[in-house]
């Protein structure tokens, strides 16, 4: 909210001179002027919680020259297996828009696989009477996030990948209103469809297929300029239980103000929460770098506040996996002002669950 300073009242004007009154008019000016200079760049979304639907869960429409959206899904299975997929509509420097469509298997066998691949935009396909995103057949989305959604991965790059799993129970999706966060003078929307959901079915690599079970997280995430334009670092997490659950996406900003939002779920029930502090461990945490120690994260509503190691990680990922040609991974590193790099590790949590996170920045 932006708070004008008063104007001086007129009685107190009329016995100046003319000089100190134009003296006294700068003074208001520039205190008004302050005022406008100290307001954040973040504005949260408008709106109250509510449910996500199948419109939110669509494509949604190009805003600005680098417009970029995601789809993002972390397989946690019960074998110790992880897989991380993400679908997305990107601007590739020196390319133009792409589909790209990204997986990793983490502890495959004890190997850890990568495979990226990316294509015109008008090979995806939404249709939202049937709640699907399809990637010319090889890549879906099947059915609204929710019981019954279904991911779909197939790609021969380096090795045959494959990973086709349905979600047999999942935990309600939910958003701050309309979802979109203004960050100056752009926009980003942010929708955490499944905060925690149990799935099954397959993955394989090359000969090598294994029956899976597990949990999963999945959110979505639109920025209408390139993130490293508009975002320092993200932080995103989930539990391995449904109860106390803490699944959600913190980003600071450029200047280092908090946005993101928490779906927890505690002995009172569901709760979304916007962040109100985050400390690496002592600290103030402004995302300049990637955090040493223990993210502290303080919320609104009364959401007890979430803490987790993040000192150790299994695996440190790049943006540049999704990328096919040499020039266009130079290119893309120009663009963000260096390598975007994803730190994944699992720590210890509330109540003895765990936390899976992951934070997601240009490199050091």
């Amino acid at each position: 909210m932006t708070i004008l300073a008063p104007t001086p009242p007129i009685y107190y004007i009329y016995n100046m001179t003319l000089q100190t009154h134009i003296l006294v008019r700068a003074v208001w000016l520039l205190a008004v002027m302050t005022v406008f200079a100290s307001a954040g760049e973040v504005t949260p979304p408008q709106g109250a919680v509510r449910n996500l639907t199948v419109g939110d869960f669509m494509p949604h429409p190009n805003v600005g020259k680098d417009f970029n959206e995601t789809w993002s899904y972390q397989f946690v299975f019960d074998n110790g297996t992880r897989a991380f997929v993400n679908y997305a509509l990107l601007q590739v420097p020196a390319s133009g828009q792409k589909v790209t469509c990204d997986m990793t298997f983490w502890n495959f066998k004890g190997k850890t696989y990568t495979v990226g691949r990316q294509y015109p935009p008008e090979r995806l396909k939404a249709d939202k009477n049937s709640g699907t995103i399809d990637i010319k057949g090889e890549y879906k989305m099947e059915n609204k996030p929710g019981k019954g959604h279904r991911v779909y991965f197939t790609a021969d790059k380096g090795g045959k990948f494959l990973l086709d799993v349905t979600f047999e129970s999942a935990e309600t999706g939910k958003v701050i209103g309309n979802g979109v966060w203004n960050v100056s003078k752009e926009k980003l929307g942010q929708y955490i469809h499944i905060p925690y959901g149990r799935v099954s079915g397959k993955i394989a690599y090359n000969n090598d297929t294994l029956t899976v079970k597990g949990y999963a997280y999945m959110d979505q995430i639109w920025q209408s300029a390139q993130a490293t334009d508009m975002v320092r670092r993200t932080i995103n997490f989930s539990t391995n239980a449904r109860n106390p659950m803490y699944a959600g996406r913190v980003s600071l900003s450029t200047k280092g103000e908090l946005m993101g939002y928490v779906i927890y779920n505690g002995p009172e029930g569901a709760k979304v929460a916007r962040p109100t502090s985050l400390k690496d461990g002592s600290s103030d945490y402004d995302g300049k770098r990637f955090p040493k120690e223990a993210l502290e994260i303080q919320w609104t509503d009364g959401v007890p506040a979430l803490t987790f190691a993040v000192n150790k990680t299994y695996q440190k990922a790049s943006l540049l996996d999704k990328i096919d040609s040499w020039v266009a991974r130079q290119a893309m590193k120009l663009a963000a002002g260096g390598e975007i790099l994803f730190y994944r590790g699992r720590s210890e949590g509330p109540q003895a669950k765990k936390i899976d996170w992951a934070v997601t920045g240009v490199k050091d």
